[in-house]
């Protein structure tokens, strides 16, 4: 169910930005410490996701039957890294 928003008080409560208020923005790491202290600040400009990693790796579409699969989930996390070390071995 959608909920219907005032307009009126949308546009209030969230101006549109002028260059006038561009030149006075700062930045979250500068305007963030003083809001909420500096260990919340730390917490919410932590990067987030995984990190980059060195080995890029291709996205492919593959079909495998379902029991090939489900036992290659089975024996956990990191799985797909040993389907690909096992996949390379045997190239």
């Amino acid at each position: 169910m959608k909920r219907k928003v005032n307009a009126t008080r949308a546009t209030a409560e969230n101006p549109e930005w002028t260059k006038d208020t561009f030149k006075k923005a700062r930045p979250a790491s500068d305007v963030l410490p003083e809001l909420f202290g500096k260990r919340a600040a730390e917490a919410m400009l932590k990067p987030r996701g995984r990190p980059k990693s060195a080995q890029t790796r291709a996205s492919i579409s593959l079909r495998l039957p379902p029991e090939t699969l489900a036992r290659w989930k089975a024996t956990g996390p990191g799985w797909q890294t040993r389907m690909a070390e096992t996949l390379a071995k045997a190239v």
